[in-house]
């Protein structure tokens, strides 16, 4: 049987990964220190299997809990504490909500409003879905959103398929820029939140694990709404003012389609309704944790905290009281991406080593050691390797790897950690050019709409445009929120 290229990479990662490992750790010629070359050799061992996908990315970030304590590296206790950090509660948290407003169909009457609002002109159609799509991502997963606004927009194209010019060149250039619209839109709008994307919690996970650094939630959006709205409307711009312009006139019939999905949907349910009073109170006790705090002294608050707080109400909100029937059920959890919260535990445990055996200070206090190499320079280079590299692998595993290697690289030239660190993890989630870059860009491009070369003619514009964004708010609007 002949193999693919794909197929072959992934059978020589599962090789090759293990192999480094015992090389490294049964070695006698130390390259760095015994406990350091064993602890690179894992290290070394979970890149390839993430990069190559030898295996699943969740059961790669397992490898420190069973090669750590087996090979003597580091004991379970210590190495287990990192799989049951409280930073990976916040998120849990995050999934139950996202899973409550998924469940009551919320999620659908508030996207399908938004693009009322907007209006039903093809610009502002796509606007409606842009806006719609960010605003989900903000609070439950791009793929959930994605999910969740396709359907809509497929309807939509479908009245340009039977009005009475047929299919015609303009309506495949709306439809290329909706789905564009859709799948970027998805991705920008988990910046906004420290719940919003999964690498920003790996981030403030690594940071308040080993330098004590806490990101408040509140901080996080002072920062990430700025930033996501303004490159929200840059892609709006780019895509349907610039590179795809249809020039359709008035899309007739997309107006009472949505007045008719409304309908149909009927009037705010009391599910529904209890479900958003919930997320809404979760949703005020992050923004003004501190302020209640103050008002409230006997009360202690957190972000992970409020998080469990408003899951663990979800759970206890009942729907009919007589039959004892909650809004969430425990069986309702099978849907959680459980995978996702082992892969943040063996990233921090993977970091934790690496910081350890002090393999993160000596690359610090190698690139302070290179002459002529300013700041500026360095953060432009991490944010567009981090940003191209994430067109081609998971963007939580690749933070996970290089988030403590960018801490390090600030401890060595004496700069503040979150100046390097935010702008790097920012730019995880700016992967616009690639259909396998994200979960959206690959949704939307199996929808048929879209070609390859489509996507990359306008991601590369937008890859640019975010380095640039990027390194604008880490010199004017990261100093002045942290």
């Amino acid at each position: 049987m002949k193999l693919d290229g794909s197929s072959m990479i992934k059978k020589v990662g599962f090789i090759l990964g293990p192999i480094i490992f015992f090389i490294l750790h049964f070695s006698n010629q130390e390259l760095i220190s015994a406990d350091a070359d064993s602890v690179v050799g894992v290290a070394i061992w979970m890149i390839i299997w993430w990069i190559t996908e030898a295996v699943s990315i969740s059961i790669t970030a397992l490898i420190p809990l069973v090669i750590f304590p087996l090979f003597g590296i580091v004991d379970i206790k210590t190495v287990s504490a990192s799989y049951g950090n409280h930073i990976i509660f916040l998120f849990f948290g995050g999934f139950v909500l996202a899973l409550a407003l998924e469940k009551v169909n919320l999620h659908r009457r508030i996207a399908l409003n938004i693009i009322k609002l907007t209006g039903t002109s093809p610009d502002r159609i796509v606007l409606g879905f842009m806006i719609g799509t960010a605003l989900l991502s903000m609070w439950i997963s791009n793929t959930a959103s994605t999910v969740v606004m396709l359907p809509i927009a497929l309807s939509v194209i479908e009245i340009l398929r039977r009005d009475v010019d047929g299919y015609s060149k303009k309506d495949r250039i709306f439809a290329l820029s909706l789905m564009l619209g859709i799948a970027f839109s998805a991705n920008i709008g988990g910046t906004a939140t420290l719940i919003g994307t999964p690498p920003n919690i790996v981030m403030a996970g690594f940071l308040e694990e080993q330098y004590n650094i806490e990101i408040s939630f509140f901080r996080w959006m002072i920062f990430g709404v700025p930033f996501a709205l303004t490159l929200l409307a840059i892609s709006y711009i780019v895509i349907v003012k610039w590179i795809y312009r249809s020039n359709l006139g008035t899309l007739s019939g997309a107006e009472e389609y949505i007045e008719s999905e409304l309908s149909d949907m009927g009037s705010l349910s009391m599910r529904e309704f209890k479900v958003l009073i919930v997320f809404i109170f979760t949703v005020i006790l992050w923004i003004f944790k501190s302020p209640i705090e103050l008002v409230l002294p006997f009360i202690s608050l957190s972000n992970s905290g409020i998080s469990m707080l408003g899951a663990f109400t979800m759970f206890c909100i009942t729907h009919d009281f007589s039959k004892g029937e909650m809004i969430l059920q425990w069986e309702d959890t099978k849907r959680l991406p459980w995978g996702i919260l082992i892969l943040f535990g063996g990233g921090l445990a993977l970091a934790s080593a690496l910081a350890d055996v002090g393999i993160i200070d000596m690359v610090g206090e190698t690139i302070a050691s290179i002459d002529g190499v300013t700041v500026s320079i360095i953060l432009v280079l991490l944010v567009s390797v981090m940003l191209f590299m994430t067109e081609l692998m998971s963007n939580v595993a690749l933070v996970a790897i290089f988030i403590p290697v960018v801490a390090g690289i600030a401890i060595g030239i004496d700069f503040d950690l979150l100046y390097l660190c935010i702008p790097v993890t920012v730019a995880s989630s700016c992967a616009f050019m690639l259909p396998m870059a994200t979960p959206p860009n690959a949704i939307v491009f199996a929808s048929g709409y879209i070609k390859v070369f489509d996507m990359v003619k306008v991601g590369v514009i937008l890859n640019v445009v975010s380095i640039i964004l990027i390194i604008l708010a880490a010199s004017y609007l990261i100093p002045w929120v942290f």
